[in-house]
């Protein structure tokens, strides 16, 4: 398995490949250092010299970031208040390939300076049609933590983070939903919704994936998930409104498939809508999908800010979330700060999301305990589609999905 793994990571790293090769260059004096060509830290001249040129900037453009998502919410927190950047942050509800197009066809101004998408989107969208890359290459001081399956070898993009396929469901929903398969259950008549179109955004499509496992298809076979939806719509159970906060307030569904790392967030902004949201593993299918990938715009008009966002979303720190952050530790060194605040592997892995430095996180016990209940199961089989599996079946979707919400 890890062996096929490798074999397309290295198919889609030559989607990517530029010519460029990645060096280690001496320290430089800030001035002199062109941010939107360094391609690590010591190119752009250590940590004081990125932090001080990406306050100069002032802002970071991200782009498709939920609320509650991976525990973003925080990062972006800790982020502003540690280094007093402004972080734009568009269509937080967009999908991966909004992402994509947004790099292809926005004006200079709206270019977002880093993307988050699902690793399926890289050998779909994430070229141009005269073949260059969509990204520019930088490897964060974490380099050599992140699982070399996942990582362009030079630099072009790399996963930041993965979660499980789970069920949230409004308390007042009986029978309590405890297996994919079940939500055809009559019970459920109008309740059922995904997070948006599979297609387009890779939430949903695991959640396909997964429905497919549970009814009796597998890795290799996403059919049978479709179908699942396609009878459920035709019962009444599926709603093709998108599981959002907004959707969960008014009662439009009750009942969505969702990631792990979806659930903190979610469940306490659910509590100020006076709902109370549940989370739960499926006990039919534990799918754990493909990690979000992160990557520079090689169009990106904040080019320091978002390497200082890389170095922190990768860092791996036990340190001060933002409640903790003081006005006085702000005033130390850029590296000073860096070094006291929560890396945001660590971010994320309180979000409820697995870090893709979680191994080499917990043999240097580095990495601080996830919320409690969103653990995977001991014992139980994880299915995790390859690229190679997730790419031909996102064809499937992309050709028999509109006859399911017609």
């Amino acid at each position: 398995m890890r062996g096929k793994r490798l074999v397309v990571a290295a198919t889609v790293a030559a989607l990517f490949t530029t010519g460029l090769v990645v060096a280690t260059a001496p320290a430089q004096a800030a001035g002199k250092i062109n941010y939107c060509t360094a391609q690590n830290l010591t190119e752009a001249g250590g940590m004081d010299a990125l932090v001080t040129a990406a306050k100069k900037e002032g802002t970071l453009n991200v782009i498709t970031l939920a609320s509650g998502w991976a525990n973003y919410d925080e990062a972006i927190a800790l982020f502003k208040k540690a280094f007093g950047i402004k972080i734009v942050n568009d269509n937080p509800d967009g999908s991966s390939a909004y992402e994509l197009q947004t790099i292809k066809t926005a004006p200079d101004a709206k270019q977002p300076d880093v993307v988050d998408i699902g690793a399926t989107h890289l050998g779909a969208e994430s070229s141009d049609t005269l073949g260059r890359s969509l990204f520019t290459p930088y490897k964060v001081a974490t380099w050599n933590d992140i699982t070399p399956t996942w990582k362009d070898t030079n630099g072009l993009w790399y996963g930041d983070y993965q979660g499980t396929i789970n069920i949230a469901y409004d308390s007042s929903v009986t029978p309590a939903p405890t297996k994919i398969s079940d939500l055809s259950n009559p019970a459920y008549k109008g309740m059922v919704a995904l997070g948006g179109d599979p297609s387009a955004a890779t939430e949903s499509f695991m959640s396909v994936f997964a429905a497919s496992i549970a009814k009796g298809g597998s890795v290799d076979d996403i059919k049978p998930g479709i179908e699942f939806f396609r009878s459920m719509k035709q019962s009444g159970n599926f709603v093709t409104v998108p599981a959002t906060g907004a959707n969960l307030a008014t009662g439009a569904f009750k009942i969505a498939l969702s990631w792990s790392f979806n659930g903190p967030g979610f469940i306490q902004a659910a509590k100020g809508i006076g709902k109370d949201l549940k989370y739960v593993t499926p006990k039919d299918v534990v799918l754990k999908g493909s990690p979000y990938i992160q990557a520079i715009n090689a169009k990106a008009p904040h080019c320091a800010a978002a390497r200082l966002w890389e170095e922190f979303l990768y860092s791996e720190n036990k340190g001060k979330f933002s409640k903790d952050l003081t006005p006085a530790d702000i005033k130390q060194s850029g590296s000073k700060v860096f070094a006291l605040i929560m890396g945001g592997q660590n971010i994320f892995n309180s979000g409820a999301a697995h870090p893709i430095t979680e191994a080499a996180m917990i043999k240097k016990g580095t990495l601080i305990a996830p919320p409690a209940g969103f653990e995977i199961p001991a014992g139980v089989k994880v299915y995790s589609p390859t690229l190679d599996q997730q790419i031909p079946q996102q064809a499937v979707v992309k050709t028999m999905w509109p006859s399911v919400i017609q």
